[in-house]
């Protein structure tokens, strides 16, 4: 699957977790249920991927982890909180300016509509 295709279904994917369990769950919570729904829908995912931090030509393992990255080209990082701020989506930046990868959902399980609480970035 391409980028653009993996991401819509990523967000159909998180659409129907929002629809049955609803906003005011923990972020552990709704990334279990969205894996499990990944896996209903066949699409290929790694979870709490680890993001080392490359310093004068060391990686050094800093304890970051993406909490999901889909087919190996999209990062998806998870929050169940009241309001998307402008450090959510600097932190996705800097996980794809660290991992390599071009494109990334950020996605706020804590809002009354889920495709309100969407951010989709690319490098």
């Amino acid at each position: 699957m391409l980028e653009h295709e993996l991401s819509e279904a990523v967000i159909g994917a998180a659409i129907e977790v929002h629809r049955r369990l609803g906003p005011g769950l923990l972020e552990s919570a709704y990334q279990r249920c969205l894996e499990y729904e990944l896996e209903l829908r066949g699409i290929p995912f790694t979870r709490q991927v680890d993001l080392p931090i490359e310093c004068k030509g060391v990686l050094l393992d800093c304890g970051y982890k993406m909490d999901l990255v889909i087919g190996g080209k999209i990062v998806v990082e998870l929050k169940a909180v009241e309001s998307l701020t402008d450090l959510h989506e600097a932190q996705l930046l800097t996980y794809l300016r660290l991992s390599g990868i071009r494109v990334s959902l950020l996605i706020n399980f804590n809002s009354v509509m889920l495709r309100n609480g969407i951010v989709r970035r690319v490098l």
